[in-house]
């Protein structure tokens, strides 16, 4: 935990905030806090500043927060992500979290198995839980949007410009594609990522149609949480902003 989430229900007028479970045995038993240090704390979809502990206890942890900081800037990256196995679903919600990434698209795809849909992973409040992971982790504060859509076919041909507009649009595919095009232009990238072993021959197709360009990730099949923050790195490194 590089940084303690506060929710905005949890700070109190003058400053101070009262925390138990999680977060509070971290401090105790992870980071070893007691009266007087003071810890990196930020305000969910707010700012950042640090917080006195004030006491450590068992029971609780009592904090007086100071914000003042913006968190930092959004990644100029938006994802279109082939819905992965829950176990690797729980990796990658926290690794675009704390990659900066703000809106995400998690897809149907011919590969992807119906009953992953089905998983408790996509209540609204466990996706939550699991970003604010991820946002602890990457020392940030304004959580992702994240869409579910089933099928991959209606999505890009109907809904594709509201959920991720940006410009530029690339595909990352484990096989029969070259490098990276020329440096982009400017403004954000959507950047689409298959299940292992990449989209069918009919997806790529279909999102070739409506301007994603294909690019390689090299000659080996990554795991999809592999795959997501390599790409990730490679498209920001390839904007200028690694």
């Amino acid at each position: 935990m590089n940084l303690l989430l506060l929710e905005p229900g949890e700070l109190r007028g003058d400053g101070t905030a009262r925390l138990s479970g999680r977060r509070a045995l971290h401090a105790r038993e992870v980071l070893g806090t007691a009266a007087g240090d003071r810890l990196r704390v930020g305000l969910v979809g707010g700012l950042l500043g640090e917080a006195e502990v004030l006491s450590s206890s068992r029971e609780e942890l009592v904090l007086a927060a100071r914000l003042g900081f913006p968190p930092p800037p959004a990644a100029p990256l938006q994802l279109l992500l082939a819905l992965p196995r829950p176990k690797v679903l729980r990796r990658v919600l926290q690794a675009v979290a704390s990659l900066g990434v703000k809106r995400v698209v998690l897809c149907g795809s011919y590969r992807v198995e119906r009953s992953y849909f089905g998983t408790p992973l996509l209540a609204p409040e466990r996706l939550r839980g699991e970003l604010l992971l991820g946002l602890e982790q990457g020392g940030d504060t304004v959580l992702p949007r994240v869409e579910v859509r089933r099928l991959l076919k209606p999505l890009v041909e109907d809904e594709l410009e509201g959920l991720l507009p940006a410009p530029v649009r690339l595909l990352a595919h484990p096989r029969q594609a070259g490098p990276l095009p020329g440096p982009p232009a400017g403004g954000e990238v959507a950047l689409a990522i298959g299940p292992e072993g990449g989209f069918t021959a009919y997806e790529v197709d279909l999102l070739g149609a409506h301007g994603y360009r294909a690019f390689s990730l090299g000659p080996r099949v990554l795991r999809v949480d592999t795959a997501v923050s390599f790409a990730a790195g490679k498209v920001l490194e390839w904007m200028g902003r690694g």
